[in-house]
């Protein structure tokens, strides 16, 4: 009986006897392994050794397949031992950014900024279950009952989320944010339209002239990978500190400290957060302190930082605006605990904070700098802002591609002379509108 692999989009029948078929000859599989052992082999020759097993064990539940079929039986069983099962062939394709897995039959990938539905399927919610413990219990967590969800991360630098029942409804569902293995330049984001060559070269003073970064974004929008290629223009002489809940920045520099935050142990004790470590840091005799993502009262302790010698230092924040980036600001000062009276508050950011970049994600999948705004300072009670680049939408061609174009406001601002005195040389005419 000739069938196809479910991962192909196999008719029902065809997809219960490839399941039940792999999952016969994994069982015989551990079985005659000797899992004690396993590591003391090499593993392209464990690899070698299991295919052989595995071909035998084929010949012995006697069903006729051809080559490729065997192949792939075969690729597939090596995943479910060693592997993360039919996730492996998701993780080995670099086009794809992120794995969502709804239920043990729905699978979604992100490919350049879109979704797409695949046919890859688990055996049932058992199975999804048996590939998030195997990915948590990596990297020494748990996930069961008493505690249903987890973060973690794989060896990649992955990020990955998975909830399971009672609190998932529809079985485990399993959330995967991958990251490039070379991550992206500035050069690379001038291909893909996030910014022109005129922001690029300002955002490339802006970091070198040492002022204080705001990412400002929703949820995917490139925050993180900006911030990784704004990084690059750190001198290699500075001593840099990261703080992140997950590890995700690839700083190039050489005097580089990383630093990641701690969730409760199963006790409900040891938890480290990013504020301890901000703190900690400070002692540390840091240049520049970059924080992957300001949420809580660590923000307090940021603002502080760069008003206290730490100038240079970047960060992102959740925000569909620059307006309501600082709006969130002031409310992350108050989780701080401390009873500051609101113009305190203003004062402190608006003295620390100098440049704002807000990024967006278009309905065509692509990611792009809609502002750049200069925090100016506080008059009255109001934070004062002004724009000097923006990104201007016209439409939407045939193709269903955002079109528009990068504008300067004609706003000269005040970090220009701050170029000036670094000797950082900027174009005649890059701020003209």
């Amino acid at each position: 009986m000739a069938f196809d692999s479910p991962t192909q989009g196999a008719p029902g029948k065809d997809r219960e006897f490839f399941q039940e078929l792999k999952t016969r000859i994994h069982r015989r599989l551990i079985e005659k392994l000797d899992l004690s052992k396993i590591d003391l082999v090499g593993s392209s020759e464990l690899i070698r050794e299991i295919g052989y097993i595995i071909e035998s064990l084929i010949v012995e539940e006697g069903v006729p397949l051809n080559q490729m079929e065997k192949d792939r039986l075969i690729v597939e069983i090596q995943h479910e031992t060693f592997g993360l099962g039919p996730l492996e062939p998701l993780l080995a394709d670099p086009e794809i950014s992120d794995i969502l897995v709804n239920n043990s039959h729905q699978v979604y990938v992100e490919r350049y900024g879109k979704l797409q539905k695949t046919d890859i399927c688990f055996r049932d919610d058992k199975h999804l279950l048996q590939i998030i413990e195997r990915i948590v219990s990596k990297v020494g967590r748990r996930i069961d009952e008493s505690s249903p969800y987890v973060d973690a991360r794989l060896p990649d630098g992955s990020r990955v989320n998975a909830i399971i029942p009672p609190l998932a409804l529809d079985g485990p569902v399993l959330s995967i944010r991958r990251f490039g293995m070379e991550p992206l330049r500035m050069n690379d984001l001038l291909r893909f339209g996030t910014m022109d060559a005129r922001i690029a070269h300002v955002l490339q003073g802006v970091v070198k002239t040492r002022l204080n970064v705001l990412i400002s974004g929703g949820t995917g929008t490139g925050k993180t990978t900006l911030l990784n290629v704004l990084s690059e223009n750190i001198p290699n002489e500075e001593r840099v500190v990261t703080i992140e809940d997950s590890a995700e920045l690839h700083l190039k520099q050489e005097h580089v400290v990383r630093l990641e935050t701690r969730p409760v142990n199963i006790e409900g004790r040891g938890e480290v957060t990013q504020r301890d470590l901000l703190r900690n840091a400070l002692r540390m005799r840091p240049d520049r302190i970059i924080i992957g993502e300001v949420r809580g009262g660590e923000a307090l302790d940021m603002l502080q930082a760069m008003n206290t010698g730490h100038d240079g230092s970047l960060s992102t924040i959740h925000a569909n605006t620059t307006r309501d980036a600082m709006s969130r600001l002031e409310t992350m000062v108050l989780m701080a605990g401390m009873d500051l009276p609101e113009r305190a508050i203003r004062e402190q950011i608006a003295s620390a904070i100098n440049v704002i970049i807000q990024l967006v994600r278009f309905s065509d999948g692509t990611r792009k700098i809609v502002k750049v705004s200069e925090v100016t300072g506080l008059e009255v009670n109001t934070i004062v802002m002004h724009d000097i680049f923006v990104y201007e939408q016209r439409g939407i061609d045939k193709d269903g591609n955002v079109v528009g174009e990068f504008k300067a406001t004609g706003v000269r601002p005040f970090f220009a002379e701050r170029f000036r005195v670094y000797g950082y040389d900027i174009p005649e005419g890059t701020f003209d509108k």
